[in-house]
């Protein structure tokens, strides 16, 4: 038992240490891990987060790439680099754009009018103005076929043709037929799509009419999302029926079973049911994350708990957050949050501790 608990303990600091931030400090960029601690130290004039392991860096006018312990894996020897991700990473030299693997060679792969790096698995490639998907190994997934195919969230993407939208998954199988003038992102089988001036749900297939909905918006972290009639603003469930009339000037998705919601030009939050359990006082408010706070801003933002308590002093402006798995996310991402304050960077730990007790002239998110 003894040893199992010591392994599930080793596991989860190694978890832990292997998310670095760049940082910027005197000018030169280094990465800290999550207790604060400057694990590189600033050293380059010129870098990228790090990604799949390792991070690009310049060292004179070339580009390499380093370890997490800030080792040397790949000899700056390009003139230009983007990040790995699947193992595989678009470099240029002397003019020429390929892929490289980890260990620095040359991978192979189909002819493209343009490289695009890998997304979990899948790359584009681009050939006659069509495009289609390669995995790893430059086996095509997919041929050209689509004049566009979206960013992957998930393991799903949007795709155009003939100016219409649909879905396909990273094997290239399309999900929903491209006939919509618009359409959102794919969740536990839904989307929402716009057919000529109808919005509505695709389900199963079949698109079912919102009647008198003129926007909806990605559905995010919970079976439901938020979508306007009449001006107004209320949230509809994955089958396409009201869970909350609209009523609300404006608003944001549900997490944690509360929504912000705007009334008049006050920001506070609702539950699943519409009642609002967090007073509308705040001059803007964010999604609760998964760490169960949210960002609400009187002059500048702080984070309150799913209570309404306060539990960070609104000091600080706040940064945005990427995710591939949804949309943009403003504040806390797996125990921290990027702020700023006075015109520094840094990072707060979930009780407004601030992370080494260091600002700095730049950060990024944890990688």
């Amino acid at each position: 038992m003894k040893k199992i608990l010591f392994f599930l303990i080793l596991c989860t600091q190694l978890s832990f240490a292997q998310e670095l931030a760049l940082v910027k400090q005197n000018g030169n960029i280094g990465y800290i891990d999550k207790t604060g601690t400057m694990v590189i130290k600033p050293a380059y004039g010129t870098a990228r987060s790090f990604s799949d392991g390792l991070a690009a860096v310049k060292d004179q006018s070339k580009w390499g790439f380093i370890d997490t312990k800030g080792k040397w894996v790949i000899p700056a020897t390009f003139d230009d680099a983007e990040d790995f991700n699947s193992g595989l990473c678009v470099v240029q030299k002397d003019k020429q754009r390929f892929y490289i693997n980890k260990k620095g060679e040359t991978v192979k792969s189909p002819a493209t009018d343009k490289y695009f790096s890998f997304q979990g698995g899948v790359a584009f490639f681009r050939q006659a103005k069509k495009v289609g998907l390669i995995n790893p190994k430059g086996e095509v997934v997919l041929e050209p076929k689509y004049d566009i195919i979206k960013e992957f969230e998930g393991n799903y993407a949007r795709v155009k043709n003939n100016d219409r939208w649909g879905i396909i998954d990273k094997t290239g199988k399309q999900i929903v037929e491209p006939l919509y003038e618009e359409i959102g992102n794919y969740f536990k089988g839904v989307t929402w799509a716009r057919r000529g001036k109808e919005f509505g749900l695709v389900i199963g297939g079949q698109f079912k009419v919102i009647e008198g909905a003129d926007k909806i918006w990605d559905f995010e972290n919970q079976d439901n999302t938020y979508a306007r009639k009449g001006g107004k603003i209320g949230f509809i469930d994955t089958k396409g029926n009201w869970i909350i009339e609209p009523k609300f000037d404006k608003a944001r998705a549900f997490n944690k079973d509360l929504a912000p919601v705007c009334i008049g030009s006050k920001w506070g939050y609702v539950n699943i049911q519409g009642k609002t359990v967090i007073e509308p006082v705040y001059n803007d408010a964010e999604v609760f994350s998964n760490d169960g706070l949210a960002p609400v801003k009187e002059k500048d933002w702080g984070f309150i708990d799913v209570k309404g308590k306060m539990v960070i002093p609104t000091n600080y402006s706040i940064s945005i957050a990427f995710s591939f798995l949804s949309s943009d996310a403003k504040g806390f991402v797996k125990g921290v949050a990027r702020v700023k304050n006075n015109g520094k960077w840094g990072f707060l730990d979930t009780k407004g501790m601030l992370l080494g007790n260091q600002w700095y002239e730049n950060a990024e998110l944890f990688n």
